[in-house]
């Protein structure tokens, strides 16, 4: 079959993304072709401006809009002034925190790793921010740190570093309760699920 050297550039694209297969890939190709016009237009500016108006927060990591003329980019939960500065909720990934705030239930700020220990795929503390979060604890006078990383091999050897790491700094650490399966990721959890997990966080 002849295709489209187009269509297949598209779908080639569109199938390097997480979860997409060719198929899959092909079927929104295909939608975005007989759809509203407009519809592509809005999602190619969007995409094309991706990475100049988002970036990580400056301060936790978490997803931010850039402000022209800011010297710092900082995303809304950190210019939250109604948050609880003291308590800092350390997540492994974006998908994670994202996964917490659905549930309503955290009312502190958050740090994002980025990555979780993993020694098989060559990711040692040397390659966690921990400095960073070293920093930000005592800057912002952090009085209790929430591990929310997911309940895996991974997730679990980088709770048993953060408690390592951070007990020299005097504060309480805490880790989510079960509720969330073994070897599960965080961001599948439900609401309730995730909501339960936080609320019954325990001694690390």
């Amino acid at each position: 079959m002849q295709e489209s050297p187009k269509l297949r550039r598209l779908v080639s694209l569109l199938s390097r993304l997480p979860g997409v297969g060719e198929k899959t890939a092909q079927r929104y190709v295909l939608h975005l072709l007989t759809a509203d016009p407009q519809i592509a237009h809005d999602l190619g500016a969007e995409l094309a401006t991706l990475h100049d108006q988002l970036r990580p927060c400056d301060r936790c990591g978490n997803i931010a809009e850039v402000v022209p003329n800011e010297p710092e980019t900082t995303c809304a939960i950190c210019r939250d002034h109604k948050r609880d500065a003291r308590l800092l909720c350390v997540v492994g990934r974006v998908h994670d925190l994202m996964a917490i705030e659905r549930t309503g239930a955290m009312r502190g700020r958050y740090f994002v790793l980025g990555r979780l220990l993993s020694p098989l795929e060559g990711i040692g503390p040397e390659e966690l921010p921990l400095p960073r979060l070293a920093a930000r604890i005592a800057a912002d006078g952090v009085t209790e740190v929430i591990v929310a990383t997911p309940p895996s091999v991974d997730g679990e050897a980088t709770a048993l570093l953060l408690k390592r790491e951070l007990a020299i700094l005097g504060v309480t650490m805490t880790r989510i309760a079960s509720g969330v399966p073994h070897g599960g990721e965080l961001e599948y959890a439900d609401p309730i699920t995730m909501g339960r997990a936080l609320a019954g966080r325990q001694s690390l």
